[in-house]
């Protein structure tokens, strides 16, 4: 580690659970973000900070006057920029020693594995059940741990899928049916509420990498934003699972199309 490398994460690096072999596994570990929105700007700048030697950026949008409320990494000057971009231009400002790479592509069936293969850990930073669901099967076809969330209005969640261990499907079997569960655009979401959880994700890809403390697997963590309150839910593999079970009924990666709700 270089003299300037150990003035940056001094801070980091005298916690008794990171040390300097903490901060080399950060050197030397590689995360791929999902989305450059929300929950990716707060998760992206941390994990950078952190000194995580290479980072993925895989988001094929462009940034919107609309993201500047809770999309941080994006500023009015990048209205129009592809929003991986616009990440990388802050992200290199703030840690010039961090490899980043920059995918603007959309995740799909046919990609997500080629790409996900070489990244140690994985955050699911999307905003549509198909892609989360598809970021779920991969991680776990490929035996890859990653972080989970999701947002809404004043709420949020998050857990983390260790290989071996429950996954989003053994708590959500299938997508909900289109147009059954609103988005951000239709029932809103304060910013705040993206900053915590993004930052919680960053923080498990950092504990993953370090060995440091407990993870949230096989736990499911709720935030209310309106009463500021925490809650742990165990969550258990379940051995019925459609792709981590006993026998399990989806061996290959599928583009989900959501089905049509009845209400």
């Amino acid at each position: 580690m270089r003299n300037d490398q150990l003035l940056r994460y001094s801070r980091q690096i005298i916690l008794e659970q990171i040390g300097g072999v903490g901060q080399e596994k950060l050197l030397n570990a590689s995360v791929l973000v999902i989305g450059a929105g929300g929950l990716g700007a707060p998760a992206l700048y941390y994990l950078v900070a952190a000194g995580v030697g290479r980072i993925g950026i895989a988001d094929w949008d462009v940034v919107d006057i609309t993201n500047l409320q809770r999309q941080i990494i994006h500023f009015t000057g990048d209205i129009g920029k592809q929003k991986a971009d616009s990440a990388f231009e802050k992200l290199h400002q703030l840690n010039p020693d961090v490899r980043i790479e920059r995918l603007n592509l959309q995740i799909d069936s046919k990609n997500i594995g080629e790409i996900i293969k070489s990244y140690d850990f994985v955050i699911d930073g999307v905003d549509n059940f198909p892609t989360k669901f598809l970021i779920n099967d991969a991680a776990v076809l490929f035996n890859k741990p990653f972080s989970h969330a999701g947002i809404l209005r004043f709420s949020g969640q998050t857990f983390t899928h260790i290989p071996g261990g429950a996954c989003y499907r053994c708590m959500f079997a299938s997508p909900p049916p289109a147009g059954l569960v609103p988005t951000c655009s239709e029932a809103g979401i304060i910013g705040s509420v993206a900053g915590v959880i993004g930052s919680i994700q960053a923080l498990e890809a950092i504990k993953y990498i370090t060995g440091a403390g407990s993870l949230l697997s096989d736990r499911l963590l709720t935030f209310d934003a309106l009463s500021i309150e925490f809650r742990t839910i165990k969550i258990k593999r379940n051995p019925d699972c459609p792709i981590c079970g006993n026998n399990p009924t989806i061996t290959t990666l599928q583009d989900i199309k959501l089905p049509q709700c009845d209400i």
